[in-house]
């Protein structure tokens, strides 16, 4: 079901109903957790996983704003929800008029990226320990540090 909230168009989801597949095409377009949560769910290794679950205020789907890859991870209702729709097409109109979703997204864009890079750092950390039982100590005509 759509309507609307002001210029934002929104679409109604029960629960436990799909919002997006993963592998899904993006149509160019991503949500704003307006009412409700959603749960994120992804396949890994042949099991269905949920990574995060998103409340209002919540964007999902951004990477149909930028791009045309198919969606990355499947997103379910949790209970009954309401999406409001950005279109990319509309994009820019919709931020000028609602300078408060040009700030969400924003906000919701750079703590991804933050988590992503902590991510990353972790997984380089993690590699690095494994390496130095078999590689660490001190250079040769170097003395170890206690």
């Amino acid at each position: 079901m759509s309507r609307q909230i002001g210029e934002v168009p929104t679409r109604v989801f029960s629960p436990g109903e799909i919002i997006f597949h993963e592998g899904d095409d993006p149509k160019g377009e991503a949500f704003i957790v307006h009412i409700g949560r959603v749960e994120i769910r992804k396949r890994i290794g042949g099991e269905d996983r949920l990574l995060r679950v998103l409340g209002k205020g919540d964007l999902l789907g951004e990477l149909g704003l930028f791009g045309n890859t198919p969606r990355s991870a499947s997103a379910v209702a949790t209970d009954s929800v309401t999406l409001m729709v950005i279109p990319a097409n509309r994009l820019d109109h919709l931020v000028r008029a609602n300078p408060s979703l040009a700030v969400a997204i924003i906000r919701d864009l750079t703590t991804k990226l933050l988590a992503a890079e902590n991510r990353s750092r972790h997984a380089e950390e993690g590699r690095l320990l494994h390496l130095s039982p078999r590689h660490g100590g001190p250079a040769p005509g170097r003395k170890e540090v206690k």
